[in-house]
């Protein structure tokens, strides 16, 4: 497709070095050791991006991409950078931002339901064994078939109740459902909540085509997730980016080759997506990749080295900005080879050597030319940011966040009827039946006790006797008696559940 918007400028080397619009969904890698620039060169992407009117997502693991909502300048070593590769009358400017945070205290709250989240990403998030997902993954259907909606973490424990109430019979259908496997994940949970990661879980659930906005004037949004106190919970960071994205890429349609995306997606410190990943969840990550791109979206990993993402996924990867690498042990020379043999070859370049030699703020460029192909490796000094380098102050930050387009939408958490209630209720009307059915029986003994006319003792009719059914009959209409309640009120009558929230294969 003809190139139909000017190319992005990123660095300059020899000649000015330009990422192309419509190769940008071709996802890339921003590569380098800690402190050689990576960061920056992340906000100087997404304010190109911005600049066109493409809507970014990025997380802020360290606090310090928050300058990017406030005009730069001021800053000497920006000054320097723009008189050495002569950039003339840059210019400083703050690009539209959107700030977001899962405990709802550095942006506004981000929220999923579990049945949304599915049981293969929550068992990750909750670091199952393969029989404890195997439970998980039963309890989710158990709720599926009866119509129970899995909200938040309390739905969740209460189902888990449910089911290890009633392992027996539940067993001959589904399998086993051990008592040991239910404690691991009710402990699992305990542990989620500790970390606050239950603020994740409820409702209004996010709505990802808030992520795709524009300003007045043309610019997409850059979406910033506070990810520093997210990070502490490693498992809980990279598992949900990887819910966004495959959130995405359940939702949005097939877009084809476009002049520009319809959003990019950063996803920093990316070695944690694919630390101790299962082989299956790893193959639904490369094909979420893989097609993501003809749904307009483009993912660039951002991380220390290039090994940390395995060759399925980095071979989708065509715009590459590579900072310093440090080679000091074998296992780091290693990497540096295999990360030469990546770039397309420039006889001017000692890609292996050159590398190692890098400034911060300078990096080997190579990306994807308007035809489809990568250009020759490129040394080149990254362009600056026109936003600010580093972390905003709080006042700054809440004046964002009570000026997005979204503000107050999401801040009070909602807590409908699901399954927590329903099984709740359902538990309650047992209770009071069987008081009941217990004061009749004490009732009837004592009129069998009451003295006759005769001086005998008098009998009642013999009453209905009351049918015997088996504690699995009992247990499921009453079951489907809550479950058709749960269906025909405004819950709705279908539980979502994305590509990689599916349970064996099948979305609900």
């Amino acid at each position: 497709m003809p190139e139909s918007l000017p190319g992005l400028l990123i660095g300059k080397s020899a000649a000015d070095v330009f990422i192309h619009p419509s190769m940008a969904n071709r996802h890339g890698l921003v590569a380098g050791a800690t402190g050689t620039g990576k960061t920056v060169t992340l906000q100087v992407l997404a304010e190109a991006f911005s600049a066109i009117g493409v809507p970014v997502f990025a997380a802020d693991v360290k606090g310090d991409l928050s300058g990017i909502s406030q005009a730069g300048g001021g800053n000497a070593k920006v000054d320097d950078r723009i008189a050495k590769i002569g950039l003339g009358d840059w210019g400083f400017h703050g690009s539209p931002v959107t700030f977001w945070d899962v405990f709802g205290e550095q942006g506004h709250p981000v929220r999923t339901t579990v049945s949304e989240v599915g049981p293969l990403l929550l068992g990750r998030m909750l670091n199952l064994n393969d029989t404890q997902e195997a439970v998980l993954t039963i309890t989710f259907r158990v709720a599926d078939e009866h119509g129970l909606l899995l909200l938040d973490i309390k739905d969740l424990r209460s189902m888990l109740k449910f089911v290890a109430d009633n392992a027996r019979e539940i067993g001959t259908t589904y399998g086993n459902v051990a008592p040991a496997s239910i404690g691991a994940i009710q402990r699992a949970l305990l542990a989620l909540e500790e970390q606050g990661g239950d603020r994740f879980f409820g409702e209004p659930a996010l709505d990802l085509f808030d992520f795709m906005q524009t300003d007045g004037n043309g610019r997409g949004v850059v979406n910033i997730l506070s990810a520093d106190r997210l990070m502490t919970s490693p498992r809980l960071y990279s598992t949900m980016l990887l819910w966004l994205l495959s959130e995405l890429f359940e939702r949005l349609p097939e877009a084809g080759d476009l002049p520009k995306p319809k959003l990019v997606f950063f996803f920093d410190e990316a070695h944690l997506l694919f630390d101790d990943t299962p082989p299956a969840l790893l193959t639904k990550i490369e094909q979420v990749v893989r097609l993501i791109r003809s749904k307009g979206v483009g993912v660039y990993f951002v991380t220390q080295n290039p090994i940390d993402i395995p060759e399925t996924v980095l071979g989708q990867c065509g715009n590459k900005v590579q900072h310093a690498l440090r080679a000091y042990t074998p296992r780091e020379q290693k990497a540096v080879k295999a990360m030469a043999e990546t770039f397309r070859v420039n006889p001017d370049v000692d890609v292996q050597t050159a590398v190692t030699e890098l400034a911060v703020g300078e990096a080997l460029v190579s990306l994807l030319l308007p035809d489809g192909t990568p250009m020759p490796v490129e040394r080149a000094m990254i362009v600056p940011p026109h936003g600010r380098i580093g972390a905003i102050s709080p006042a700054e930050r809440h004046a964002v966040i009570a000026g997005s387009l979204v503000a107050g939408h999401y801040e009070a958490a909602i807590d409908r009827e699901s399954a927590h209630e329903v099984l709740k209720a359902r538990a309650e009307a047992e209770l009071a039946a069987a008081e009941e059915a217990a004061r009749r029986a004490e009732a009837r003994d004592l009129t069998l006790s009451v003295p006759g006319p005769t001086g005998g003792r008098t009998r009642e009719a013999p009453s209905r006797p009351r049918t015997t059914s088996s504690r699995k009959d009992t247990m499921f209409e009453a079951f489907a008696k809550s479950a058709t309640r749960a269906m025909g009120s405004r819950v709705g009558r279908e539980i979502a559940r994305g590509v990689l929230g599916t349970i064996l294969g099948s979305k609900k």
